[in-house]
């Protein structure tokens, strides 16, 4: 297990487990599609930039990850977020979030925010790595969404379709013509389920599993 550095999406670069991409093929689609993603981030941050904005998002901001309540997430990142939590995420954040997700009840956040940052911070879901805000880092429990959307940067559509093109495989809509028609009419988003509604709760026996296997 190993903890990865945060994301620099100034300069974007694909994720890599070889081992586990080998193993596990919907991975390396996962990755591929995040690292599009990353790639449009930072091209919109380069084009506000030009405008003379700034990022104001940076390591310990979570204004969002406390105030968001309806996270969507895609079923291929569901796989790979538990996958991640299970058999990458290494101590002290390994216990730290097994105790967390034992009491989720108890908890009004996303469910992966500890002490401040993101636990997942490299297999977060796309909603959350094109969620940036500009000039000014949210105040402590700010939903800038709805308090000053002219400053939530908006994402630059060719990426995030893009990257839904290479995602839509997984779901089974191969042909060339068909993925262009789904990602048109938004059929992706019928799949995509709330952060906080999904059964996260299961994590913590299969982590145990896993570390009991791997003793």
């Amino acid at each position: 297990m190993s903890q990865l550095p945060e994301c620099d999406y100034r300069k974007p670069q694909r994720l890599s487990f070889a081992d586990d991409e080998a193993r596990f093929p919907w991975l390396v689609t996962l990755l591929d599609a995040y690292a599009t993603i990353d790639q449009g981030v930072s091209a919109a941050i380069r084009s506000e930039q030009l405008n003379g904005r700034e990022l104001a998002c940076a390591k310990g901001c979570s204004s969002c990850c406390a105030t968001h309540q309806d996270i969507p997430v895609y079923p291929l990142e569901l796989m790979g977020m538990s996958w991640y939590v299970i058999e990458k995420l290494a101590s002290p954040l390994r216990e730290q979030l097994k105790q967390q997700l034992e009491n989720i009840e108890k908890i009004n956040t996303c469910p992966f925010l500890l002490d401040g940052a993101c636990s997942i911070h490299p297999m977060r879901p796309i909603a959350c790595r094109q969620f940036n805000v500009l000039d000014k880092a949210c105040a402590e429990g700010e939903d800038a969404f709805h308090s000053r959307r002219k400053d939530v940067m908006i994402p630059i559509k060719r990426f995030t379709d893009e990257a839904f093109d290479t995602m839509l495989p997984f779901y089974g809509i191969r042909k060339k013509g068909e993925r262009r028609k789904a990602i048109k009419q938004g059929k992706l988003h019928s799949v995509a389920k709330v952060m906080r509604d999904c059964n996260w709760q299961t994590l913590p026996e299969k982590m145990h599993a896993f570390d009991h296997k791997n003793k």
